[in-house]
């Protein structure tokens, strides 16, 4: 489908035309009013008629309207979609390369040096754009999500990403959701997108923020409560006075960091700050739709007065006593106030130093949030001060970078000592060339970013992470410690007095002048597509072409090794890191030398390495694994709560099928991660009981029975026979409907699409 032509009116109209279809027909079947979100989840339907209904427990089909791929996880999602033989997508696509540029000397260096280093992956990609008529925004073109919703999100869109932050777009009315290459290609190929129907949560914002809180603080406030799994299986709908009172990109910042609590996506509803954006964004002819469909994208006014009675859970939030947040370090739901940092460093035995700021990624990279840094460093250029440590900012589009240099926010960022990265994720995903220190240098970062897993933004073991507002991290760019509140302290101007800083308030949201508008990196879809040859080259060690997974035997698994116990948090960072190993996304055999180099095991406590049961020999896991899969051995991997947390990567379920993994047994999984297992043919299982975890000793041998004989909702049960002679037995749960089952059975679900 031609990329050019699915933004237009006519395009988002035909959506909201079926939108209204299938909910008539949902209102007849439920009698009942709906939720925005339900509007537009029901809105998309595959069949609303006979769609089992049931929040929770029922697997749903519906037919997103795009797909976009971020490079890092586009290469092995455009090598899936290869092997189905098509001639183009069944929806549009865009591919986006912004994972893959190094953080470094600047803007224009990295991106020079990027476009080199990474030639080879960059041609592969916009070859195989104009092959199967994709969209492709080039390096410097900007972030993925910050691209989507200004050049092709609107309220009521339903798309899936292949990155986790994908719901990003829920800022702007979105129901959109991040998913492994294998759902993606699922669509682009023409079936529907198949997932577990989520329960609604609704959010109810009252007040307006005050002071330094940020619309960043709503999201941290909230994964203080929730935690990373609070989320899980949900959808969750933003409403009330307080919605109304946040910015279109602000309201996105809260939708992409619902991905740190695993909801299947976050929403608002269409508001006047939409239109603003879409109009900043020169497309009004979208707002021009928009208003004309304006029942379609809000809950029904018999929810919004009695929100109890409609969404499964109501959580209350007033803005006005909402106060600055930082949360970390190593996981996202860790919060503290800004006032109580000093203690919560102290008591935690964290780095008191903090050595660089930073400022951007797809969390907090638009206009209005480059504005508010903006109005405090126009306070310290008016004392004559400037910042006390390194602050990093990366825009999130060409758009937004060119327009903050149109209109003087660039110059002023810079006038303090602001470094301008490329328009990219940089250091977010680990791609940041930092100097100066070595392994295990205790230090502490402020960073507007989502995530901060440990080694994830620098790779040394000895950073951590904290995440806030920007307001937040440049104000602590201003102290270099958590020994004193940055909005209390007092700073010296450079005649010698004292001044403290005051908050931004309130700032342009979108500029006056509209966007720069840039689409010089963008490769539009040729007419003649079929002519184009995918660039690989046979002997690169960056791509390979895929070869299908081998089928399921018949039989139950018997004898398994059990590679890894995973102690605690076992995220897709910790089953397949990114930083350098970005380079191998698309060659399977190369990446999988990163295999669990992160898990932590459970018997050593020491991250990455076991023992080879074959040899006695302590290795690194990626090699276990080879030696088993060499001696002719397949192996199970065990997992604490939560397992595949984090990144959608689907690297983390494709590199254990690939080195011979049959299985993952855990005490809970993450939704994107448990249906990539799903989508590779692996087996995802869960204890009956999560105390049965304790069970399983090192060299345990792991037989598995009920598999021959699986069934929705039926048991497996495996047999923990260990070193000593005794074993221990227990009850699996595993979650696979029908059609899933058959996925597991033909050795993956694109083994089952092919026949």
């Amino acid at each position: 489908m031609n990329t050019s032509v699915d933004s237009t009116p006519a395009f988002i109209e035909a959506i909201y035309k079926k939108m209204d279809a299938n909910i008539a027909i949902i209102r007849q079947r439920l009698g009942r009013a709906l939720t925005y979100g339900e509007k537009i989840l029901y809105g998309h339907l595959d069949n609303a008629a006979t769609a089992e209904l049931d929040a929770g427990t029922s697997y749903i089909k519906t037919r997103p309207d795009r797909i976009a791929l971020q490079d890092a996880t586009a290469q092995m999602a455009v090598l899936q979609f290869m092997l189905a033989e098509k001639d183009e997508a069944e929806v549009p696509v865009t591919v986006h390369c912004d994972h893959l540029i190094r953080a470094h000397k600047g803007a224009e260096i990295d991106l020079n040096i990027a476009k080199t280093e990474n030639k080879e992956v960059y041609d592969f990609l916009s070859s195989a754009s104009q092959r199967y008529r994709f969209g492709c925004w080039m390096p410097g073109a900007g972030i993925i999500h910050q691209v989507v919703i200004e050049q092709y999100g609107f309220p009521g869109l339903m798309m899936l990403g292949t990155d986790s932050h994908t719901p990003n777009a829920g800022g702007l009315g979105a129901f959109a959701s991040g998913v492994g290459g294998a759902d993606a290609v699922d669509v682009m190929v023409g079936l529907p997108w198949e997932v577990l129907h989520p329960k609604f949560i609704g959010v109810h914002l009252t007040g307006e923020l005050q002071g330094w809180a940020a619309p960043k603080d709503v999201i941290l406030h909230l994964l203080g409560k929730l935690t990373c799994s609070g989320g899980t299986n949900r959808v969750f709908e933003y409403f009330g006075p307080g919605a109304d009172s946040i910015s279109c990109t602000g309201k996105a910042t809260i939708c992409n960091m619902g991905a740190e609590f695993g909801a299947t996506t976050s929403t608002f509803p269409y508001d006047e700050h939409m239109a603003t954006f879409l109009v900043a964004c020169n497309r009004d002819d979208v707002v021009e739709v928009a208003d004309k469909y304006k029942h379609l994208l809000r809950a029904d006014d018999e929810v919004l007065a009695n929100p109890e009675k409609h969404f499964d859970q109501v959580i209350e939030v007033d803005l006005s006593t909402l106060e600055p947040y930082l949360v970390g370090p190593h996981s996202p739901d860790r919060a503290s106030i800004v006032a109580n940092m000093a203690d919560y460093v102290e008591k935690g035995d964290h780095p008191e130093n903090i050595t660089y700021a930073l400022v951007g990624s797809c969390t907090n990279s638009s206009y209005e949030d480059m504005g508010r840094i903006t109005a405090m460093a126009e306070q310290i250029t008016a004392h004559g001060a400037k910042l006390k440590i390194p602050m990093l900012i990366t825009p999130g589009s060409e758009q937004i970078r060119a327009t903050i240099e149109r209109d003087g926010q660039l110059a002023k960022l810079e006038a303090i000592g602001v470094t301008l990265l490329a328009n990219a994720c940089g250091p977010c995903i680990g791609q940041w060339n930092r100097e100066g220190i070595e392994e295990g240098f205790r230090n502490s970062i402020v960073t507007s970013y989502n995530r901060n897993f440990p080694k994830r933004n620098d790779g040394n073991s000895g950073t951590s992470g904290f995440i806030g507002s920007p307001e937040t991290c440049c104000a602590y760019a201003m102290t270099g410690s958590f020994s004193t509140n940055p909005f209390t302290a007092e700073y010296t101007a450079a005649d010698g007095s004292s001044f403290t800083l005051n908050p931004p308030g309130k700032v342009p949201e979108v500029p006056e002048r509209k966007l720069v508008q840039d689409k010089s990196g963008f490769l539009a879809p040729i007419e003649d597509n079929t002519s184009i040859t995918v660039q690989i080259s046979p002997d690169s060690d960056r791509l390979a072409l895929l070869t299908p997974f081998d089928r399921w035997d018949g039989q139950d698994y018997a004898s398994l090794r059990l590679l890894l116990k995973a102690k605690g948090k076992c995220t897709t960072d910790h089953i397949s890191p990114a930083g350098p190993w970005l380079r191998f996304r698309g060659h399977l055999d190369n990446i999988s030398g990163n295999m669990f180099s992160g898990a932590v095991n459970a018997f050593t406590g020491e991250p990455g390495k076991g023992k080879n049961q074959i040899s006695g020999e302590i290795q690194p896991y990626n090699e276990i694994a080879r030696a088993y899969t060499a001696a002719g051995e397949n192996w199970v991997v065990v997992g604490d709560t939560n397992y595949g947390e984090g990144s959608s990567r689907e690297h983390a379920a494709m590199c254990p099928r690939h080195m011979g993994g049959r299985a993952v047994i855990t005490r809970s999984f993450a939704r994107i991660h448990e249906t990539n297992l799903k989508k590779q043919g692996i087996l995802p299982l869960t204890f009956a009981d999560p105390a049965d975890y304790d069970l399983v000793q090192e060299g345990d041998r792991v037989d598995l029975t009920g598999i021959t004989g699986i069934v929705p909702g039926s048991t497996i049960t495996a047999r923990f026979n260990h070193n000593d002679g005794s074993s221990s037995e227990v009850v699996l749960n595993h979650s696979l409907n029908s059609e899933q089952i058959n996925w597991f059975k033909a050795g993956s679900a694109l083994n089952f699409l092919r026949g």
